[in-house]
């Protein structure tokens, strides 16, 4: 089995543990692997690679993320979630849409964003969230760059904020929900948070766990998405068996003549399936990029 399954994460598992569960339907030797980490407490979006899918990671996890959530104002936590100890309070000032789209527009575009201590970026090796939880004094992480293209902030009662976020990878929400509160002149952290897009895949898109669980038992379709439709975005180019036969040999001159008029990625298509990944160099050279392992191949 090869391609993506888009996983509708419920809260509690991690994303790791997810992939343990479905390796095990699948069978020990097929590889399983995930797009963007989801923190337990987190909801929505997570998909999952599997099989000559794990080689897609590349050319998938670079695009846009899509996340509503829960800010709870007057105290901010060692997590920056709710998961977390309480490490800071203070009062929360009243205020109005006004200042709240002035927030809003602050946190919008490119920023500099500290990521948590609790985070999988590891320091000497080992992620901060285990020496976190080891008692570890470490240095906060360094500041990192992130694009926030749309921030909307609602009241959503007392002392909470309702968001919705368009962002590149790499943004951590829990951040977000920290430097929110401190640009309103109190503390906050994360309470709920629900991915609703991770790249070219919607939460309209997913299926629930025990749905994907069940299929995979009863060797029914899991709601698997092929590895040429997850590359829709790329131009493809289609190939005979020859010129296929040639390509899996390492010979990029295989498609000289091929490339597509623009530069960049394409997908090559043989009999229906993606059989590379290429570099359009100029509109008669291209470059091998990654190749696919057939069914046979793969034993």
């Amino acid at each position: 089995m090869n391609g993506i399954i888009i996983i509708d994460k419920p809260a509690g598992p991690t994303s790791a543990k997810i992939v343990r569960q479905l390796k095990a339907r699948l069978g020990k030797r097929t590889r399983v692997g995930h797009l963007g980490t989801l923190d337990p407490f987190a909801t929505g979006v997570l998909p999952i690679l599997i099989g000559q899918g794990t080689k897609l990671a590349p050319f998938l996890q670079e695009g846009i993320r899509e996340y509503t959530g829960l800010i709870l104002l007057g105290s901010e936590t060692d997590t920056l979630d709710s998961t977390g100890r309480i490490s800071r309070t203070a009062p929360v000032p009243s205020f109005d849409t006004v200042q709240l789209a002035a927030v809003a527009n602050r946190f919008t575009g490119t920023i500099e964003q500290t990521p948590p201590s609790f985070s999988a970026i590891k320091r000497g090796g080992v992620p901060l969230y285990k020496l976190a939880r080891r008692g570890v004094q470490v240095a906060p992480p360094t500041p990192r760059r992130v694009d926030i293209e749309r921030l909307e902030l609602k009241r959503a009662g007392d002392g909470t904020i309702r968001f919705t976020v368009l962002c590149s990878s790499g943004m951590y929400a829990r951040s977000l929900a920290r430097d929110i509160g401190i640009a309103l002149g109190t503390a906050a952290h994360l309470s709920e948070l629900r991915r609703i897009r991770s790249g070219a895949f919607s939460a309209e898109d997913s299926r629930q766990l025990d749905e994907v669980t069940v299929a995979l038992e009863q060797g029914e379709d899991p709601g698997l998405i092929s590895m040429r439709s997850a590359l829709a975005a790329l131009p493809e180019v289609v190939i005979d068996p020859l010129i296929e036969r040639r390509l899996r040999q390492g010979d990029s001159r295989a498609l000289d003549r091929l490339s597509p008029e623009e530069t960049g990625l394409f997908k090559v298509i043989s009999r229906g399936e993606l059989v590379a990944v290429a570099r359009s160099v100029s509109r008669q050279t291209a470059v091998i990029v990654r190749v696919f392992e057939t069914e046979q191949e793969q034993g």
